[in-house]
C-alpha cells in the first residue's frame, strides 16, 4: 500500500433484534442516523468529504443506491457522490478497500465508509405465476376480462416467497448458509457441544462487555419517532448451556447447528472516516488507527465458513506477517461450527499440506480472539458486520495498549476476507 491510509474515527447503532426495537426503522434512516452523528461528532466540514460509499445486501427498493440516500439524508452536499457496495457479509470491509482504492489511485483524500443493514425490511416476494396474473389484470381494461382472470387465481399462489431466506441461500451450490455450517461441523468433527459451549462463551463476553460500559464510546443510540434504543439486545444475560441444549437442529433435522449456536439475525448501521494520513494532520485529526493492508478470497460455496483461514493465509503471505505479530483477532461469529472449523484449520498440518504448502498458520490463543463476545450474541446484520468489527478491533487494540489487530470473516457465495490493523 502506498499512502499511509488512517480510520479516524468510527461510530455504530445498537445492533437490535430482527422485527423488534428497529422494525420500523428503514436502513437508509438507520444509516443517515449513524453517518451524520460521526460527521459532527468530529467537526468536519462535510464539504470537505470526497465521497460516500456504503456496504448494503438487501439493497431497498424504496432507496436505490441507498449510500446515495444516506449522504443526503446525513447532511451531505448534493454535490458530494456516493455510491452503494455488495460483496454479502464483507460489505462493510468493501466500503473501506473501495476507499483505499480511490485513494492510492489520487481520486480523493477523505470519505465516509460504512455498512447498514435492516433485515426486519428484507420483503416478501410474490410466485412469479402471481406476478404475472397481477399484470395481466392490470394490462386489460376489460372489466369482463379482468374478472375471468381472477377465477385463475389459485391459493396456493397467495404463499410469499420470504426474502430473508432466498437471500440467505447460496444460487450456486443451493445450500442455505446454516447446511454450509453443517459441512463443516461434519468435515472438522465438531459436536454439538463445543458449538453449544462456544455459544455460551459468546454471550457471557458480551454480557460482561455491556457490564464494563466497553462498547459505550463506539454506539450511538437511536433515538427517533420510530425507534429507540441504546444498547445491543441480542445478548441473552441468563444464557445457560442447558437452554442451548433444548433446541433442535434447524438446517438438518439430524444435524448440530441450531439457532442458538448461529449467529443473530438483526439490524444495524456502522460508520467510519477514513483518509490519508497527511489529510488527518491536515485536519488535526487523531487517528483511531491504520489498515495496513487487506485481501479477499474465493473458495467453495458450499464451505464459505472457512474464508478466514484462506484470506488470513493470503493476507500474512502478501504481508509477510505471521500468526504471532497479532495481537487481537476479531473473527465474525456466522455460526458456532465456522468459527470452530477455522481455529482447527488454523493448526492443521493436513489442512496446510492440502491446501498451503505444508505451511501452518498456527494455533489461535483463544485469549485474543473475540475477546468481547461476536455475532452469535451480538448480532449479525450482514451489510454492517464488516465494519463493526473493524470498528471494534481499533478500540480494543487501544484499550488494551496493543498494536495489531486481524479482523476477518467468511462470506456467504464462498470468499473470504481479512484486514490487518494497527494502532
Amino acid at each position: 500500500m502506498k499512502e499511509k491510509i488512517v480510520i479516524v474515527d468510527g461510530l455504530r447503532s445498537p445492533i437490535a433484534k430482527a422485527y423488534g426495537k428497529l422494525n420500523n426503522i428503514q436502513a437508509d434512516e438507520l444509516g443517515s442516523i449513524i453517518a451524520k452523528e460521526l460527521v459532527l461528532k468530529n467537526n468536519i466540514d462535510y464539504d470537505k468529504f470526497d465521497e460516500v460509499i456504503i456496504g448494503n445486501v438487501a439493497q431497498p427498493p424504496h432507496a436505490a443506491n441507498i449510500a446515495r440516500v444516506i449522504a443526503i439524508k446525513a447532511g451531505f452536499n448534493i454535490k458530494t457522490p456516493a455510491y452503494t457496495v455488495h460483496r454479502n457479509c464483507a460489505s462493510g470491509m468493501q466500503s473501506i478497500s473501495s476507499a483505499i482504492e480511490k485513494i492510492q489511485t489520487n481520486q480523493g483524500d477523505l470519505y465516509l465508509v460504512g455498512g447498514v443493514e435492516s433485515m426486519s425490511n428484507i420483503p416478501l416476494y410474490h410466485t412469479n405465476e402471481f406476478k404475472n396474473l397481477l399484470t395481466q389484470i392490470s394490462n386489460t381494461k376489460s372489466i369482463t376480462t379482468k374478472l375471468k382472470l381472477l377465477t385463475k387465481l389459485r391459493i396456493k399462489d397467495l404463499k410469499p416467497i420470504i426474502g430473508l431466506i432466498s437471500g440467505l441461500t447460496d444460487p450456486i451450490s443451493g445450500q442455505i448458509m446454516g447446511k454450509t455450517a453443517e459441512n463443516l461441523a461434519n468435515d472438522f468433527k465438531i459436536s454439538r457441544v463445543m458449538q453449544d459451549e462456544y455459544a455460551l462463551n459468546s454471550h457471557k463476553k458480551v454480557k460482561a462487555a455491556i457490564e464494563n460500559k466497553i462498547f459505550e464510546d463506539e454506539i450511538h443510540p437511536i433515538i427517533s419517532k420510530n425507534a429507540q434504543i441504546f444498547q445491543d439486545d441480542g445478548v441473552r444475560f441468563d444464557q445457560t448451556i442447558e437452554a442451548l441444549n433444548k433446541l433442535r437442529p434447524i438446517f438438518d433435522s439430524h444435524g448440530t447447528v441450531t439457532a442458538g449456536n448461529s449467529s443473530q439475525v438483526s439490524d444495524g448501521a456502522a460508520m467510519l472516516i477514513i483518509c490519508t494520513e497527511r489529510k488527518a494532520k491536515e485536519l488535526n485529526l487523531e487517528p483511531l488507527g491504520f489498515i495496513k493492508d487487506y485481501t479477499y478470497v474465493g473458495l467453495e460455496p458450499n464451505r464459505m465458513g472457512l474464508g478466514p483461514i484462506y484470506a488470513t493465509q493470503k493476507l500474512f503471505t502478501k504481508s509477510n506477517i505471521s500468526l504471532k505479530d497479532i495481537d487481537l483477532i476479531e473473527l465474525n461469529e456466522a455460526f458456532a461450527s465456522q468459527v470452530i472449523a477455522n481455529i482447527e484449520a488454523f493448526k492443521s498440518l493436513e489442512f496446510a499440506k492440502q491446501h498451503f504448502d505444508g505451511k501452518v498458520l498456527g494455533e489461535i490463543n483463544p485469549d485474543i480472539l473475540n475477546v468481547n463476545g461476536g455475532a452469535i450474541a451480538l448480532g449479525h446484520p450482514v451489510g454492517m458486520s464488516g465494519t463493526r468489527i473493524v470498528l471494534h478491533l481499533l478500540k480494543e487494540l487501544k484499550r488494551r495498549n496493543l498494536k495489531t489487530g486481524l479482523a476477518t470473516l467468511c462470506v456467504g457465495g464462498g470468499q473470504g476476507a481479512s484486514f490487518l490493523l494497527e494502532v
